[in-house]
């Protein structure tokens, strides 16, 4: 294919350059070397001509082998050698050729002395001693390392304190005065106590004759601590971007390095610049990368990290009240902070940025919807609904993955089945049509998610059914979708109950119409079994005991503690569990065995369809024989 040619355009290689104007002032010629720069190349290369000069231009004398050495001795052909105190000879022939010879040290050589004198040779005796030359070149590496340290801190100082040996130690802080993000307040949906609570900071920054009118102190520090996206960061930058006074921002990384001290070292300077900028505001996010605590299996107090904490501590302690630096940190690790971190005097405040409610939500998916197109029948609401435990950062990611679903459909507008799928593609992972079920296979998730639907329907206190689905995603097979009615905080034990019967009616359907179980059931038992170990307390047998940890695990998993409980108490905690599940799955076969036909037209209508809605599942209980095309 031939590339189309535009006319008229000339090569910028072969395009000749206009001159400047006549009244183009002459550019300032450029500044002049210094002084000892120009000599500096001179002097390097007189040094190595004196000291490699001789040896590079001398002519060099003939090396001779010591049986060829003792031939011309008995030749008499040597007039004169010098014989230094390492065996080495260096002699003169009576032609008038030099040489050098090496003395064994290996051979008996105490008669050499006297074939010398019998030929007439003349002997002089010589020690080796450190000539000029090798001691220069003894000291030339330590003369250029400190040439280089110089020119390096010369460098730093022509920069402005960028780079350098000698600026190793400084502060990696970014620091905000002018130039502000365009992220407020109001970018920030939801929160309003942590919002309150950080403002109330910035505020008496800027104002605090107000509070010390009433004899009030501003906090020294806040700490915000909650799950990875939940947005401490984002209201760190709304405050950076409301907020009138200098703001110094790092990372707790940036704090860390191989070296001892350098840590401390960056601290105190983080904290001498804020102070010169009083009133200012000092931001470390992920602070628990410099705060872990102390003491424990560490020996010895030399770590990086603690005297990094230390220096910290030194520096947010209580001897400077009016100092007009408030440090603001987050982490989602607050279980690993120092309690010596965490009192009154260096963190006066606490704020919990925990996961948002649905309320939070719908206003946080409000804020991203912001630029996007969005179709009647894109519910925001019920999409709230059905994100429980989807942190903010999660629900801007699903109105992203939303549009670039309606960008792959060619359309302009995202529309409810494009959240949906977006829902599905965080909750599920990637849906693969490649991945086909073989048609026993097939009809086996379709009974499997029948049972799911129906014992939700038919359970009192179980959250209604909102969507059926057969087709595979991610390790997924098939998905029974529940919305909540409301948002929960308490669980009663009926709830809890229903619950596990909904996850064991999948392996109840195929009880009931197979006769027998499959794999399939095995992540529905791990979280039934995940549901029934916990510290409730609604165990008879066991009785009002808890055994759950009371710190908060923000990144899941058990904590790596020993329990607290004998081997007698474990083993009466997993023959309970054991009871509940079976219990669970009994009930779950009386449900299923008493709507076989509702189960049989629901499993029929999904091999039909695929994917069902909550009333597909309804109109299937209400009728006595349903039709499976609907």
């Amino acid at each position: 294919m031939i590339s189309p040619v535009r006319l008229g355009t000339i090569h910028p290689s072969t395009q000749a350059r206009p001159g400047p104007p006549k009244d183009t002032p002459p550019k300032p010629a450029p500044p002049p070397m210094p002084s000892w720069r120009r000599i500096l190349l001179p002097l390097g290369i007189i040094t190595l001509l004196l000291l490699f000069g001789p040896s590079l231009f001398a002519a060099r004398p003939a090396a001779l082998k010591y049986s060829e050495f003792l031939h011309r001795v008995n030749a008499a052909a040597v007039r004169s050698v010098s014989v230094n105190d390492h065996g080495a000879v260096d002699g003169t022939l009576k032609t008038g050729k030099d040489f050098t010879t090496q003395i064994p040290t290996a051979l008996n050589t105490d008669d050499l002395e006297g074939r010398l004198r019998t030929k007439g040779v003349q002997i002089t005796g010589t020690r080796t001693g450190t000539s000029f030359g090798s001691v220069v070149l003894s000291f030339l590496p330590l003369i250029f390392l400190i040439g280089f340290f110089v020119w390096s801190g010369r460098q730093a100082r022509r920069l402005g304190g960028a780079g350098g040996i000698g600026m190793f130690g400084r502060s990696k802080a970014k620091i905000i005065e002018a130039e502000r993000p365009t992220t407020r307040f109001s970018d920030v949906a939801g929160y309003e106590g942590a919002k309150q609570e950080i403002t109330e900071v910035v505020d008496f920054l800027r104002n605090p004759e107000h509070y010390s009118q009433v004899g009030a102190h501003g906090p020294r520090g806040v700490l915000m601590v909650g799950p990875p996206g939940t947005g401490k960061t984002l209201l760190a930058r709304a405050v950076e971007g409301e907020a009138e006074v200098p703001f110094l921002s790092i990372t707790g990384s940036g704090f860390v390095e191989m070296f001892v001290g350098v840590g401390a070292s960056r601290v105190r300077d983080l904290f001498t610049e804020a102070r010169k900028r009083a009133p200012s505001i000092v931001f470390i996010d992920k602070i628990d990368a410099i705060d872990g605590r102390r003491g424990g299996n560490a020996i010895g107090g030399n770590d990086e990290r603690e005297q990094t904490l230390n220096q910290l501590l030194a520096e947010m302690d209580g001897f400077e009240q009016d100092s007009g630096v408030v440090v603001l940190a987050a982490t989602n690790r607050p279980e690993t902070l120092d309690a010596a971190l965490l009192r009154p005097g260096r963190f006066d405040r606490q704020v919990t940025v925990p996961l948002p409610t649905q309320a939070e939500r719908l206003a946080i998916l409000g804020v991203h919807a912001r630029g996007k197109s969005l179709a009647a029948d894109a519910d925001l609401n019920r999409i709230a609904r059905g994100t429980p435990g989807f942190s903010g950062a999660d629900l801007a990611s699903l109105l992203n993955e939303a549009a670039i679903h309606a960008v792959r459909e060619d359309r302009q507008v995202v529309t409810a089945g494009d959240l949906d799928a977006a829902r599905d593609r965080i909750l599920l992972g990637r849906r693969d049509g490649s991945n086909a079920l073989l048609p026993d296979e097939k009809q086996s998730v379709a009974v499997h998610e029948s049972g799911h639907a129906l014992v939700a329907a038919l359970c009192e206190h179980a959250d209604p059914v909102a969507k059926v689905t057969i087709l595979p995603a991610g390790m997924s097979l098939g998905v029974t979708e529940q919305l909540h009615e409301a948002e929960r905080h308490l669980y009663s034990e009926g709830y809890l109950l229903d619950s596990l019967a909904v996850r064991l009616g999948g392996r109840a359907a195929e009880l009931v119409v197979f006769g027998h179980g499959s794999t399939g059931a095995s992540s529905d038992l791990t979280g039934a079994t995940q549901l029934a170990v916990r510290e409730f307390g609604l165990s008879s047998a066991v009785g009002p005991v808890g055994y759950g940890s009371q710190n908060p695990q923000y990144f899941g998993g058990e904590e790596l503690v020993s329990r607290p409980y004998s081997e007698q108490t474990q083993r009466l905690i997993d023959s309970e569990v054991a009871r509940l599940l079976r219990e669970a799955e009994v009930r779950a076969v009386d449900l299923l065995s008493t709507h076989r036909d509702a189960l049989d037209a629901l499993s029929a209508l999904l091999l039909e369809r695929e994917t069902i809605d909550g009333s597909a599942v309804e109109a299937a209980l209400r009728r006595p024989t349903v039709d499976a095309r609907g």
